[in-house]
């Protein structure tokens, strides 16, 4: 039976996001025939209605290794609290998901492919607790959603970091200094953990081990006596000190996370007698083109969100257990993986000498 399906990208945007669309339009078309539309700018094109894409085989072909989103996306759009300007210039939020949910009836949709991380899976989840006929493909390059092993995008943003820190570790050792490389992280440090061991970082901060300065001081110290006179240390955005709170800077559209890489800078400048440089990835993790092994993350979990439309399955979400392709309730894949204080991973790390504080 031929079906009319939706495609919308909804969050930050992720290396690889492209190759979903690619892989869902051609599974789509090739294999069962289907029409395929793309909304535009994530949750907030579909409440608003905007002008449908029409995606044929010709509109994807050349996506595989394009960074980005052809379809845009809004990172904080929710239909269940879209903002209203009110005519005293306040802003009022209101639940237009009943709107949303009527414009798939209206663009004639038997299912709607969301691509997305965690909030636009947690706005996914609410619309299909609401009768919408939706099923989600994970995207972040924090790689914290649940259910699925890794999420497209990761590799690409740890390539970009362990890259940073590969070129910081040459003029870190011709200046004798210190650098400290930021990075992405907001609740789970898997960038960190991942860029830092593979970049070869002596220190590594993440939001999961609150961190106590002094350990990492003592720890450039050795490294000193040892006859080595410069150091990487690596910080996710959202690691904070003991008994500290996660740091945030002031901007146009109010406070967001990072600044941590500086006050860890200065704090090591304090007690380590060494000059301290401070680099601050920020978005250039998420741009660029994906990686190969993003690219086929991204293409097997495009073609595998159609084959679930297919079998409707609603409320669920594709994710890689393993080597092999699955499916998880959205609402079971929601609840964020964080990196185990206690698992292999950071064992093997301490084993080699790195500190987390």
């Amino acid at each position: 039976m031929s079906k009319r399906i939706g495609i919308l990208t909804g969050g930050g945007d992720a290396p690889g996001l492209n190759a979903v669309i690619r892989a869902a339009v051609l599974t789509a078309r090739n294999h069962y025939h289907w029409d395929v539309v793309g909304i535009t700018r994530g949750f907030d094109g579909l409440y608003e209605g905007q002008p449908t894409v029409d995606l044929q085989e010709k509109d994807v072909r050349e996506l595989l290794a394009r960074g980005g989103t052809i379809l845009g996306t809004v990172n904080r759009g929710s239909p269940f609290a879209h903002p209203k300007q009110l005519a005293d210039g306040k802003i009022e939020y209101e639940d237009v998901s009943h709107i949303a949910i009527s414009r798939m009836s209206e663009f004639g949709l038997d299912g709607l492919l969301v691509a997305g991380g965690d909030g636009t899976m947690a706005i996914a989840n609410k619309l299909v607790n609401l009768g919408a006929h939706i099923v989600g493909v994970p995207k972040t390059i924090d790689n914290d959603i649940g259910g699925t092993d890794i999420t497209f995008g990761f590799d690409t943003a740890i390539n970009t970091a362990t890259e940073a820190l590969d070129k910081l570790q040459t003029t870190a050792e011709s200046h004798h200094r210190v650098m400290v490389l930021e990075v992405m992280g907001r609740d789970a440090g898997w960038i960190a953990l991942h860029a830092g061991v593979a970049g070869g970082a002596d220190a590594i901060l993440i939001p999961e081990i609150p961190f106590d300065i002094e350990v990492v001081c003592q720890k450039i110290r050795q490294l000193k006596l040892s006859g080595r006179n410069h150091s990487l240390i690596i910080v996710a955005e959202g690691a904070a000190p003991i008994g500290g709170q996660q740091q945030f800077m002031s901007s146009a559209s109010g406070a967001r996370l990072g600044g941590v890489g500086h006050v860890v800078g200065d704090l090591l400048a304090d007690c380590v007698g060494s000059e301290v440089r401070v680099t601050v990835l920020g978005h250039v993790q998420r741009g660029g083109q994906p990686t190969p092994y993003d690219r086929w993350l991204a293409t097997r979990f495009g073609s595998a969100a159609v084959h679930l439309i297919a079998q409707e399955k609603w409320g669920y979400m594709v994710a890689l257990q393993g080597t092999q392709m699955s499916a998880v309730k959205i609402e079971d894949a929601i609840k964020m993986k964080f990196v185990d204080a206690n698992g292999e991973t950071v064992q093997m790390a301490r084993d080699l000498g790195v500190v987390f504080g």
